[in-house]
């Protein structure tokens, strides 16, 4: 890579960092040809710095559900009842009336068409959503126990594949309850499979899921932060799981995007029905099968082509996307959970100072 394109995305870098609410900032993006290749950081984050990757870690969930599949031990079509306990999701989804619990199935799991209520941002009928407590500092640990608890006392969305699956409603809950059937199908827990199956075989050494109770030797993840109040909230990053709880560098995160993208993690033919189907969650964000889609309409562009981004982002402002037409694959994170819309409007000035 020239060293003008390197200075040009450290611009980039640097120009962002001196925007308000912004404490720190990491950015990798590489090409498929290997021509680019670049790590950069800002504020208090350099380019070695571990971070939590937040809702990017659905991407490793489903890598690890397609790798069941492709063992024979997992249907995506079966209902929750062929893996996790009648009694244990019981009652967690009663839409108008009708109980519905017993025919969620997994892969409505992961395409987020079961309607379930979202234990992170949806908030109950008394008190503020885990969210609003995560904003205001405020830290506690809960188990899948807990989640399924907060979420029967919040109605569900919709039927599960209301309008024939073209509805999907973003719900960590999910996530957690397919982390729990990668726990029952395998005997092994979710950080278990996570280092035997992606991990160790990537290589993969700063990449691990989060545990307060077992700190690690070295850097700590990047604190991040609700507008300039730096959270530390310890006890609820290490109950995300399946749905958020990996930390990660850079140099991982781009190893991992590269082994997806190029179909290294599964077999390929699973990428038909991952992307065969995006729905519309906040405009202009789509999700299929544990993946999100971002691609703006002509009208919103003057008509001029704008790029498409397929991948996954996170409430902490963490992203990681492929750009399939540029052949460029973008990893980082803002650390800031104030502003979900950042990292998408970031990759797409990236891609043009590419271009």
């Amino acid at each position: 890579m020239s060293e003008t394109t390197h200075r040009r995305l450290q611009a980039l870098i640097d120009r962002e960092m001196q925007k308000r609410h912004t404490h720190s900032l990491l950015l990798g993006v590489r090409s498929r040809d290997g021509r680019i290749a670049f790590m950069g950081g800002g504020g208090q984050a350099s380019v070695d710095s571990p971070y939590f990757i937040a809702s990017v870690t659905k991407m490793y969930t489903v890598v690890v559900l397609m790798q069941l599949v492709d063992e024979g031990r997992l249907d995506l079509d079966a209902p929750l009842t062929a893996y996790l306990p009648a009694g244990l999701i019981a009652g967690i989804h009663v839409y108008r009336g009708v109980d519905y619990s017993r025919q969620l199935r997994v892969y409505q799991l992961i395409h987020q068409t079961s309607g379930l209520a979202d234990y992170f941002e949806d908030r109950p009928p008394q008190g503020y959503s885990l969210l609003e407590e995560v904003k205001q500092g405020q830290d506690r640990e809960f188990a899948l126990a807990d989640v399924l608890a907060m979420v029967r006392e919040m109605p569900p969305r919709f039927a599960p594949d209301a309008r024939d699956g073209c509805r999907s409603h973003y719900a960590d809950t999910n996530y957690q309850l397919l982390g729990a059937i990668v726990e029952a199908v395998t005997g092994d827990s979710i950080g278990t499979n996570f280092v035997a199956r992606i991990f160790d075989p990537l290589g993969l050494p700063q990449t691990y899921l989060y545990d307060y109770r077992a700190p690690r030797d070295g850097p700590q993840p990047l604190a991040f932060y609700s507008g300039d109040q730096r959270l530390a909230i310890p006890r609820t990053m290490s109950s995300f799981g399946p749905d958020g709880g990996i930390v990660s560098t850079l140099a991982d995160s781009l190893a991992f995007l590269r082994a997806y993208v190029e179909g290294e993690l599964f077999d390929r033919r699973h990428f038909r029905r991952m992307m065969a189907r995006w729905n519309r969650i906040v405009f202009p964000l789509q999700y299929g099968y544990g993946l999100m889609r971002f691609h703006l309409p002509r009208a919103m562009t003057l008509f001029r082509y704008s790029p498409e981004l397929i991948g996954h982002a996170g409430a902490s402002g963490s992203f990681a996307f492929q750009a399939p037409q540029e052949g460029l694959v973008l990893a980082g994170t803002f650390n800031q959970i104030d502003n979900p819309g950042r990292p998408f409007r970031f990759m797409l000035k990236v891609i043009d100072a590419l271009s």
